[in-house]
């Protein structure tokens, strides 16, 4: 019998980057010359199907450029040290862009008076300058991608819950910008640790690159840390979780502004206490830092999103969170604990994947 005729018209995150790059080339390969899909050779149809069909796989082709340009925003958001660290033909590698008298290569252990802080003085913050700066560029990015998807710009866009939440962009993005438990506590610390030569000596040095061995231990257990918080806040007690995470959990379908409205504890307990963890158990330099730091804060942004990526099915796959995943949560309190990885969920039993809510609480195949 003659093979079912193939869609094009689901949204690009349905089908994902791999699906959306291969089905065009799926296609190809099984017609043959004169072949439309769905009819043999011979029994092509008039011109109108003809047409149809090409417009088909040229809609599909403006998706998958889509998708792929809509994952640039990965490395856009790390491009502040990728540029310092790798130069590139306009050389602007660190040691060309900034006298040598304000950073250290080799390993300084800040020098700490009688109650166990430097002198600010003492200290030098350009690491801690050019820390803060790469996670503001690549918020400029993740937003500005953001902006691009909900205006259709990057292709195809569905939204995770059926109910969609209509606001204004730069409302949600006042709001955003805003939250004191988020910029501001996150800042403080920051700022604290490092003026106060709290950090381990490591990451007061320039020398290295980006190691990005230490980067994924950063971001894993940062992760961990944060999941054991966060299923703490919901387990230990009902004071503790209404007098700390409850405030985020009004989002029940969140969108991507929702990232950092809490409240001081929560974050303080999911975010700042972890930071302080992994900084004593990955001795990295202040590149991986400035790596890690601007991953883990825009991509904790992304999983807040009312859309789905086009890069979710294979986040998922890699067992990476996506949005839908971190969704399950909202919408259900007691599955899915883990942002960035859904590793610590499988292990421990909490994990539930959104096709198991599609149709019910969720958009289909998101």
């Amino acid at each position: 019998g003659s093979r079912p005729e193939r869609r094009f018209d689901r949204p690009l995150h349905s089908r994902g980057i791999v699906s959306s790059v291969a089905e065009p080339m799926a296609i190809a390969t099984r017609a043959a010359p004169g072949e439309v899909a769905g009819k043999p050779a011979g029994e092509a149809g008039g011109p109108e199907e003809k047409v149809g069909h090409s417009e088909a796989l040229e809609g599909c082709s403006c998706s998958s450029v889509a998708a792929l340009a809509s994952c640039l925003v990965w490395p856009a958001i790390c491009c502040l040290p990728l540029v310092l660290t790798l130069g590139g033909p306009l050389e602007l590698g660190y040691q060309n862009v900034f006298p040598r008298a304000w950073y250290d290569e080799e390993l300084v252990e800040p020098v700490r008076g009688e109650y166990g802080v430097a002198d600010p003085r003492t200290v030098k913050p350009l690491g801690l300058t050019l820390g803060i700066l790469a996670v503001a560029v690549g918020q400029v990015f993740m937003l500005a991608y953001h902006l691009l998807r909900r205006s259709s710009l990057l292709g195809f866009t569905q939204h995770i819950q059926p109910e969609a939440r209509e606001y204004d962009y730069f409302e949600g993005l006042k709001s955003h910008l805003s939250q004191p438990e988020g910029f501001a506590l996150i800042g403080s610390y920051l700022v604290g640790t490092w003026m106060l030569g709290w950090m381990p000596s490591s990451y007061y040095s320039f020398a290295g690159g980006i190691n990005w061995v230490h980067v994924a231990a950063q971001l894993l257990l940062q992760d961990f840390f944060q999941y054991s918080m966060h299923m703490g806040e919901h387990k230990i007690s009902a004071w503790i979780y209404r007098h700390s995470h409850k405030p985020h959990h009004r989002f029940t379908n969140p969108r991507l502004f929702d990232a950092f409205d809490g409240s001081l504890a929560d974050t303080s307990a999911m975010i700042v206490v972890p930071f302080a963890l992994v900084a004593r158990l990955v001795h990295a330099n202040v590149w991986s830092y400035m790596a890690f730091g601007s991953l883990y804060a825009n991509w904790l942004v992304l999983i807040h999103s009312e859309f789905a990526h086009p890069w979710d099915p294979v986040f998922r796959r890699l067992g990476f969170g996506t949005a839908a995943d971190h969704h399950v949560h909202h919408r259900l309190f007691v599955f899915n604990y883990g942002h960035l990885f859904m590793y610590w969920d499988r292990v421990l039993g909490t994990y539930k994947s959104p096709s198991e809510l599609s149709g019910k609480y969720f958009n289909k195949e998101v």
